[in-house]
């Protein structure tokens, strides 16, 4: 399995798992903000998962735009968005594949994952 194929799954797994848990409770509860932040604070275990996610939230918006920018990589919009939507547990690894993709490219492999061969230079004969 190539890298960027393994980012690829971690961000079906990053928004499964954590999706599994927020969906029964939004159908529960439907958009209720001030419930939501009630029950994420409810306790210091709360607050400590809470606050952590939004500092890896942040951290994986810096690393996107500061990376995405040396490389250059397009649509940096989408792992920012994906972060607001799901959370650091879709951001990053979908930036990641992006980045894969990128690198790849980059070194002159193709969507297949081989490398191209290299083409022999006819002219210095």
């Amino acid at each position: 399995m190539r890298l960027r194929h393994l980012y690829l799954s971690l961000c079906v797994v990053g928004t499964l798992l954590p999706y599994s848990h927020f969906v029964p409770w939004l159908f529960q509860h439907g958009i209720d903000l001030p419930l939501f932040y009630q029950q994420l604070f409810a306790n210091r275990i709360g607050g400590f998962f809470g606050l952590d996610v939004a500092v890896c939230a942040l951290v994986v918006w810096v690393f996107v735009l500061a990376e995405g920018k040396r490389l250059p990589i397009h649509a940096l919009w989408l792992p920012i968005v994906s972060t607001l939507i799901v959370g650091p547990s879709l951001g990053l690894p979908l930036f990641l594949y992006m980045r894969q993709l990128h690198l790849d490219k980059a070194a002159g492999h193709p969507a297949g994952g081989t490398p191209k061969a290299p083409r022999p230079d006819l002219t210095s004969r």
